[in-house]
């Protein structure tokens, strides 16, 4: 890439739908450049939460400094604002070191908040309220969610309680959808967007190959560690991987049942991802590393 001929800081992001193939791209391009990465996964931050969330290993990593992998417990409340204020730190670091930070993931809020100048304000948890809403079904959270604010509803996992009633939250203590509830600045860098994606079927395989893999791997007894270990807190039973085997754990379905509802439900979360990040206009698709100078 060529030197920044602005005041703003250069990032490179590399962005797309789950199994698209980021962490490898993002690898070899930081091989290339001699550069570092930084997560934009909301998953990855949790610790032990490894097999469920494909969460790249050391020897994956290829030597490559990763941050903001492992950064926390799954009992903690990691919140979108707090990766904000350290990946903004993070990127000041690598760039004092004269290098290219490359942000590499799938979660559209904290890409939007840490590099498209999008903020959220920070208003305080309604312990009443909150609850009131965790007394009522996945449904009809959803429902009330949808009706206060369909276009909002549609980049939320209808299963994700916690996002969902904290959508609600949002939009009954500011009377705001959850568009215009994030307010938008001028961001601090110049952006390289770079997208991955496949074809609809080829992608939905990859996605199929990578459950039976993780199936493979461990995905049951890592999910049963986490629970002992932890709890049944909601980022664990919440996030698409480990919510499904939990499922069989309870034995409210066979496991097959549960492999097949978490290859459901990853190909509807890489569906609404894609829905995101094609709102991107500066995003190139599928560029290959070697046509990036350095």
């Amino acid at each position: 890439m060529k030197k920044n001929s602005s005041n703003k800081i250069k990032v490179i992001a590399i962005v797309g739908a789950t199994a698209s193939g980021k962490t490898k791209y993002s690898i070899d391009l930081a091989q290339r450049l001699d550069t570092e990465i930084i997560s934009a996964d909301s998953r990855l931050v949790y610790k032990d939460m490894d097999i469920g969330t494909a969460k790249p290993s050391l020897d994956e990593r290829c030597g490559i400094p990763h941050y903001l992998i492992d950064v926390v417990e799954p009992n903690f409340e990691y919140s979108a604002g707090l990766y904000k204020q350290q990946a903004q730190e993070i990127i000041q670091t690598i760039h004092s070191k004269g290098k290219i930070p490359i942000i590499v993931g799938g979660t559209g809020l904290y890409i939007d908040m840490l590099l498209r100048g999008y903020d959220i304000p920070q208003i305080e948890a309604d312990k009443e309220l909150r609850g009131k809403l965790r007394e009522m079904s996945k449904e009809k959270l959803y429902n009330i969610l949808q009706t206060k604010d369909p276009t909002g509803a549609n980049t939320i996992d209808s299963n994700d309680t916690k996002k969902i009633i904290r959508a609600i939250e949002l939009i009954e203590k500011t009377g705001k959808t959850l568009n215009e509830i994030r307010s938008k600045a001028d961001s601090p860098y110049e952006v390289k967007w770079i997208g991955r994606n496949f074809e609809r079927k080829e992608l939905y395989e990859r996605i199929n190959k990578r459950v039976d893999l993780m199936i493979e791997q461990g995905l049951l007894n890592e999910t049963k560690n986490l629970i002992n270990k932890y709890g049944k807190v909601p980022n664990i039973i919440n996030t698409i991987g480990y919510k499904e085997i939990c499922s069989y754990l309870d034995n409210k379905c066979s496991l097959e049942e549960a492999i097949e509802a978490l290859k459901q439900n990853t190909r509807r979360y890489a569906k609404r991802q894609m829905t995101w990040f094609r709102k991107y206009e500066d995003i190139e698709w599928n560029i290959y590393p070697d046509k990036l100078e350095k």
